[in-house]
């Protein structure tokens, strides 16, 4: 199976009869493809169970996942996707994700969710557990639901932004390996209840920062900051996940003639820069409009590095 980074599905849309244990469904809010349970992906009836309940992944957090954007029948950025889910999986000491495995459940559920749901665009996640804790047998999902309403509205409007103290220093993957700096695992809880607490002060989104004041990256995106007509992101070595987003957007600058740099930040220099996005494979870009209280600038050329922006998921 070609895993090309953006493919057009041409998988013939399944019949209700497809689905596993269950008759004719209604039109369902999300399509789930069991990946591992079964010789071959399946298609599950999302109204129904799909975990048990000692599985690792809901008890200890213990997984990796992706989540990549299905429009109009296309996954994008799918190369980069899948990259770091077989990185993230090495370096939980997960089996090696079979990709053509992972691909053929990729088409079943961007087909099922055309053929049901027919938003388009959706946010399609891949989740890869280390399974029971009785059995040990690992476990993995495919979902595919429509993007919220706030993704929308951040794409449209932009962010207020505030930074917050992430609790380790930038040389922390070099001094414990197992805290897990630069894997995409499913322990989100902390990431989710710092943009509850951004929320409930009337913000939207977070820019973590480091122990000495280093810009690193928000909850769920990276950080692109406009400076001197550069494109700018923290480096990975000061302990970020590497964003496929990002790295899209990069090569789709370079290509048209941006200059493009890792460098170490500070959240001064991104309050004195010409522009500062959070970027990710769903919401894709918001430019952030408010951070710490600063009114941030929208530079001349910011409709061209949001077109980037889209070109790069496309890839």
């Amino acid at each position: 199976m070609n895993s090309s980074d953006s493919r057009q599905l041409t998988t013939p849309a399944p019949s209700p009869h497809d689905y596993v244990g269950t008759p004719a469904l209604a039109t369902p809010a999300q399509v789930i493809v069991d990946v591992l349970g079964a010789p071959e992906p399946q298609l599950c009836d999302p109204a129904e169970p799909m975990i048990f309940a000692d599985d690792l992944a809901a008890v200890r957090g213990d997984g990796v996942f992706e989540t990549l954007m299905l429009r109009n029948g296309e996954v994008h950025n799918l190369q980069r996707h899948a990259t770091r889910f077989v990185t993230s999986a090495a370096m939980l000491d997960l089996g090696e994700p079979d990709l053509d495995r992972w691909l053929a459940a990729t088409e079943l559920a961007a087909e099922a969710f055309g053929a049901s749901v027919g938003a388009p665009e959706a946010a399609l996640r891949w989740v890869y557990s280390r399974g029971r804790e009785s059995t040990g047998q690992a476990t993995g999902w495919v979902t595919v639901a429509p993007i919220a309403a706030d993704v929308l509205t951040a794409r449209q409007s932009g962010v207020k932004v505030m930074t917050a103290e992430r609790g380790f220093r930038i040389d922390l993957s070099e001094r414990s390996p197992w805290a897990l700096i630069g894997a995409k695992t499913l322990s989100y809880a902390a990431n989710m209840a710092a943009l509850r607490y951004a929320k409930a002060h009337g913000l939207q989104d977070v820019i973590f920062v480091s122990d000495e004041g280093h810009v690193l990256e928000g909850p769920t995106s990276s950080v692109v900051v406009l400076r001197d007509n550069t494109l700018v992101t923290p480096p990975i070595e000061a302990g970020v996940l590497p964003g496929t987003t990002q790295a899209a957007l990069f090569r789709v600058a370079e290509e048209q003639g941006w200059e493009t740099a890792y460098e170490v930040l500070s959240v001064q220099d991104l309050i004195e820069s010409d522009g500062v996005w959070l970027v990710s494979s769903v919401r894709v870009q918001a430019r952030v409009t408010e951070l710490d209280g600063h009114e941030m600038p929208r530079a001349e050329c910011a409709d061209e590095i949001e077109q980037m922006m889209w070109e790069a998921v496309a890839h």
